[in-house]
C-alpha cells in the first residue's frame, strides 16, 4: 500500500487522535483512508449533481427552442413562486 505524508492542522490531528482512542478507528491510517472514501463519495455525488443540473439546463433550453413555454406577467410569477403554481390569467 503507498505511503503518503499529510501535514494536518492541530485540530485536524486531535480530531483523528480521539477517533482512535475512540476506538471508531484502529488507528490512525485507517481513520484517514475513511476520509478519503468520504472524499471521493462527495466527489461522485457533485458529478452526478452536475449531471443532472446540465441535462435539466439541455431540456429547458429545448423547451425555449421549441416554444414549449408560458408567458407570464409580474403577478403570475408572484403566484407561482408563491407555490400556487397557477398564473394570474390562466
Amino acid at each position: 500500500m503507498p505511503t503518503r505524508n499529510v501535514n494536518l492542522t492541530d485540530d485536524q490531528d486531535a480530531f483523528v487522535e480521539e477517533m482512535v482512542k475512540s476506538g471508531k478507528y484502529q488507528n490512525a491510517s485507517e481513520a484517514m483512508r475513511d476520509a478519503v472514501r468520504g472524499l471521493q463519495q462527495r466527489w461522485r455525488e457533485d458529478e452526478l449533481k452536475l449531471e443532472l443540473l446540465r441535462k435539466s439546463i439541455d431540456s429547458g433550453m429545448a423547451d425555449l427552442e421549441n416554444g414549449n413555454y408560458d408567458d407570464m406577467d409580474d403577478a403570475g410569477l408572484e403566484s407561482w413562486l408563491a407555490g400556487t403554481g397557477t398564473p394570474a390569467g390562466a
